[in-house]
This record gives structure tokens, C-alpha cells and sequence, in this order.
């Protein structure tokens, strides 16, 4: 069914003064209701998708989003409360009922605010604010070049499963007792496509995205839509080889998730749980001595990028992995001090990592491989980061003497990640940035792939 798109009225984002003048008011009612210390977060968003479906609207959907979150600490107690309601009201009612509940809650010996020397004090500009406001009709028809694009790509590309287009606009400031106030607006674009291929019986599911803090940064829609629709068509035919133990490598987009697994492993509340295979392994060699990992948080338009992390603690450049050698955590306070350790400014998270050390295009890889399995697609959740066990359903293309021979279905691939992190055998120097993980190709010496 077809809609007539209509204009949709922005509301205007709040400006620092503002954020600054309600964080405030709700630090002094924290501690006007009798909390020793207190932490404040504000965010306020706008957001615009728009879908389309075989050549049809499918959905508009705005956001104006706005939350509050106010945490109160009378000693070594601490509640926390959420509200939508930025009215003077709403604040007294917010800041009146963490207040109150942090009488009752138990006791935590490492619960608290960042230690004052740990916080942020510069903020550098990074470059992370480029609104882009699309009427709905223009991104509606960005969203069909898309999807036509796609459509077009392969005559075996059966059906479009849709296209979007996705912008949105946020402003976040935290602030607390220590006198620390952070604001920090980011914008986020992209667009992207899924179709269907199908051909003798068999039918395939593919897609390809692009995002960026700007909208002139992102990969063309046309191009996009070609990449969808290509990927769909090429693994038509694919067949389940037998089990076997061979290469396997890992495009960009797909080899951050092994990285993901390595933040997961090093950050604080899976260490302190003891529920980590990094768990006391700080100098131990883990990667090949020509591979680290740098976190970056600095980096201008980047999509990780940060001055300070959610307690308001300084974002550092540092190594993660120094020349295959684990050299730090990924600490907020809280975990830190459980540890026994200082925070690492990575509360909330990590902050653009960077995979360095490789060396080469997805070609060149494919001719060191030789024979072995490229992975287009990974399913499933199965890693323990207890023990590091990794089995996860996939799908590819077999390769023989460094070329594509055929798609491959229904396969697992399964090993453990310490001997996965240690037998990585090659990188490329072609890392995916559309998130907090640029990392890229990644050649692993050998794999179980299990099939027939």
C-alpha cells in the first residue's frame, strides 16, 4: 500500500546550558534529600527511519526520546531512578525516590563515585556532529534507490526484504558531586538493504549496510544496494562440505565480533565474576607479536569516539594488545576497585579499538589461505568466555589455490579462542569503522568446520 509521505517537525535539541542547569538542579535535590554524593545522566535524541518494501513505503517512525537517570549514595548504599519527565516536577519526584530507596538497599563496599583525579578535564572537538534533517519523501526515495539497486543486481534476486534509511541526533551530559559536568552530541546516519535470491529450488538471504557520523561519509546507495543484492545471488548453490580442519578467514565485518569476544573476556564485571579466560593473564602473550590493539577514543567522526566514559572519567589512548602481549582491562571504577586496580576510563565500554599489524587486501589473504573457508555469515551465540570454547554456525564460500570455488551452508566452525587469538595468521588493512571494533580481515591458521 502506498502513503503520501509527510514532513515531520523536529523538535530542537537543548543546548549545554540547559543540560547543565537540570543536571544541577538534580544534584541539589539529591543532596537536599540527604545523599552524600550523587551522579546525574541526561540524554536527549531525535530519531527518523523510514522503510520500503518492494518498491512500496512500508513505515515512518520518529523518536524524540529524553531520559534522566539520577543515582543517589548515602554511604556505601545507592539507588538509581529513571524518568522522561524533565519538568522541575519531575525532577523533584525522580532525585526524592533515589534518595529515599538508598536507605534501604545493602551495603557495597566498592560502590561510589570515580575517584575526582580520574576525571575528564579536556574535551576535544571530534568532529561527531553533522545533522542531517531528510524530508521523509527524499529518504523514502533513497531507501527505493536502495532496494531497486539491489533488485537489479542478479535476475535471481527474488524479493526485497527491505530498505531503509536511519539518521538521528543526540545530546548526553552527565554530571556529579565532584563538580564534573560533560556534554557531548553525536549524530549517527546510514542506509541500508536485505533481499532474497532463489534459483533451483533454493533460496538465500543476504544484506549490506552503510553508517557514518556524516551522511556525505556513507558508501553511495546505489553501491549498497548492489553489494545486498550481489552477496544474495552468490550463494546460490551452496552445498555442506564434510568435516574437515582447515584455514578459515574472517571478512571485516565478521572479524570484530572475534575482537568483541576479547572485550567481553577483559572487562570488568566478567573479570571480577571469574567467569573470564583473561582472568589474571595481564603480560601473557595472547596474539601474534605483530598484531595489537590500540583504543583510540580521540579520533574525529569515528563512531566510538568519546572525551569521557559514563562515570565522566578521561578517555586515554593506550594498547589493549601491545605487539601480541595482553597489556590492559577495560575498567569503570566499580569493577576497578573490586580488582584492586584504578579505572581505565571504559565504563560503558570500549572506545574505538583498533586492530593494527595487518597488511594487504581480502585477495592477498585468500592466496596466503590457499584452501580453507571464507566466512560470509556467522549464526548463533555459541562462546564460553569462561573456558573460551567457540562453536558457531556459518556460511561461505569454499576456497581452493587462493580462489572462490563454491558457496557453503549449514557448517559450524569451532575451536577455542585462546588458539584461535594465537594461530591468527594474517590481517588485511581493510577495517570495517562502522562501530566501536575497526577491525579487518583476519586469517586463522585452522579451524574445525563441521559439515557432513
Amino acid at each position: 500500500m502506498s502513503h503520501t509521505p509527510q514532513a515531520v517537525a523536529e523538535p530542537a535539541l537543548p543546548d549545554t546550558a540547559d543540560l547543565a542547569r537540570q543536571l544541577e538542579q538534580a544534584l541539589d535535590a539529591l543532596r537536599a534529600a540527604g545523599a552524600d554524593s550523587a551522579e546525574a545522566r541526561l540524554a536527549v535524541g531525535r530519531a527518523l527511519s523510514v522503510e520500503v518494501r518492494q518498491g512500496d513505503l512500508e513505515s515512518v517512525e520518529f523518536q524524540a526520546d529524553r531520559d534522566l537517570a539520577v543515582t543517589a549514595y548515602r554511604g556505601r548504599r545507592s539507588a538509581t531512578a529513571t524518568t522522561t519527565d524533565l519538568s522541575d516536577e519531575g525532577i523533584r519526584s525522580v532525585t526524592a525516590r533515589a534518595a529515599a530507596m538508598a536507605v534501604h538497599t545493602g551495603e557495597d563496599p566498592w560502590a561510589g563515585l570515580a575517584d575526582p583525579d580520574t576525571l575528564a578535564r579536556e574535551f576535544p572537538d571530534l568532529d561527531l556532529v553533522h545533522p542531517w534533517e531528510p524530508e521523509v519523501a527524499d529518504a523514502r526515495d533513497l531507501a527505493l534507490a536502495c532496494e531497486a539497486a539491489a533488485l537489479a543486481a542478479d535476475p535471481r534476486i527474488h524479493q526485497s526484504d527491505g530498505a531503509a534509511v536511519e539518521t538521528s541526533d543526540t545530546v548526553s551530559a552527565y554530571a556529579n558531586t565532584h563538580g564534573f559536568f560533560g556534554a557531548e552530541r553525536a549524530t549517527r546516519h546510514g542506509w541500508g538493504c536485505t533481499v532474497i535470491a532463489r534459483a533451483d529450488g533454493q533460496m538465500q538471504r543476504d544484506a549490506w549496510s552503510s553508517s557514518a557520523r556524516c551522511r556525505n561519509d556513507l558508501e553511495p546507495v546505489a553501491d549498497v544496494g548492489r553489494l545486498a543484492g550481489g552477496r544474495a545471488a552468490a550463494r546460490l548453490g551452496a552445498t555442506t562440505p564434510s568435516t574437515c580442519r582447515a584455514p578459515v578467514l574472517l571478512p571485516p565485518e565478521l572479524a570484530r565480533s572475534l575482537f568483541g569476544h576479547l572485550v567481553g573476556a577483559i572487562s570488568g564485571g566478567t573479570l571480577y565474576r571469574d567467569a573470564s579466560f583473561a582472568k589474571d593473564r595481564l603480560g601473557d602473550t595472547l596474539f601474534p607479536d605483530w598484531l595489537s590493539v590500540i583504543q583510540r577514543p580521540h579520533l574525529r567522526r569515528a563512531m566510538a569516539s568519546a572525551a569521557f566514559d559514563a562515570e565522566g572519567v578521561a578517555t586515554t589512548e593506550r594498547p589493549i594488545v601491545d605487539r601480541g602481549v595482553l597489556a590492559d582491562y577495560l575498567l569503570g571504577s566499580y569493577a576497578a576497585r573490586r580488582l584492586e586496580r584504578r579505572t581505565t576510563g571504559n565504563a560503558g565500554g570500549a572506545f574505538n579499538l583498533c586492530i593494527e599489524g595487518g597488511s594487504g587486501d581480502r585477495d592477498a589473504l585468500l592466496r596466503t589461505m590457499d584452501t580453507g573457508l571464507l566466512v560470509t555469515q556467522l549464526m548463533g551465540q555459541g562462546v564460553n568466555l569462561m573456558t573460551g570454547d567457540y562453536s558457531r554456525g556459518a556460511a561461505g564460500f569454499w576456497v581452493e589455490q587462493g580462489r572462490l570455488v563454491h558457496p557453503v551452508q549449514n557448517v559450524t566452525i569451532a575451536g577455542n579462542l585462546l588458539d584461535m587469538f594465537a594461530g591468527i595468521v594474517a590481517a588485511g588493512d581493510d577495517p570495517d569503522c562502522r562501530g566501536a571494533i575497526r577491525a579487518p580481515s583476519l586469517l586463522i591458521g585452522e579451524l574445525t568446520i563441521a559439515g557432513q
